[in-house]
């Protein structure tokens, strides 16, 4: 499948070498020699030099690759996490990300290069950036400074993500005995 290219980006391809520049960055991807890449006017063509296995699997994933900084360069990838709990908050601090969880002392979570934090409120944190498997990385870092608890559900989980709250004792007590 072509990868199209919107009119505000711009592609360099140099061998195996492909950069991709846009409003809001820079992206370099190396493919591996098995494949090659095509620069048509409007659209991009990876192509594999046989159909092995292994050359059909890394042609999905640079293709992927490929198409993700295209999108990304245009328009930044997105994570939002929610903080839930009495008490529990998160408040910028230069670029850093002040969090209290229920820990006995605040935690400060520092920035990474290449992504950017945002608080909305007290409980969004939202990560945002032009590499999608950088702001996804990051976002599960801060999801582990406090995962959710699976009695209460108190913790840092992401926007929209659903639990699975497990019965605590009286309730199982009540209904083996019911």
């Amino acid at each position: 499948m072509p990868i199209p290219i919107p009119a505000s980006v711009t592609v360099k391809v140099e061998n195996q070498q492909i950069t991709v520049s846009g409003k809001n960055g820079q992206i370099q991807q190396t493919l591996p020699a098995c494949l090659t890449i095509v620069k048509h006017d409007d659209r991009l063509e990876i192509r594999r030099s046989n159909d092995k296995k292994q050359t059909k699997s890394l042609h999905g994933l640079f293709r992927n690759l490929v198409r993700n900084a295209v999108v990304g360069v245009e328009t930044l990838f997105e994570k939002r996490l929610e903080i839930i709990g009495t008490g529990y908050n998160a408040k910028m601090q230069n670029e850093d990300i002040v969090l209290k969880v229920g820990y006995s002392h605040p935690i400060i979570f520092k920035k990474a290069a290449g992504v950017q934090f945002k608080v909305e409120g007290n409980n969004i944190i939202v990560v945002s950036g032009i590499d999608k498997q950088l702001v996804g990385q990051v976002a599960h870092q801060i999801k582990l400074i406090k995962k959710p608890d699976p009695y209460k559900g108190k913790g840092i989980r992401y926007e929209g993500e659903r639990l699975r709250i497990k019965p605590g004792k009286k309730a199982k007590a009540a209904g083996a005995v019911a």
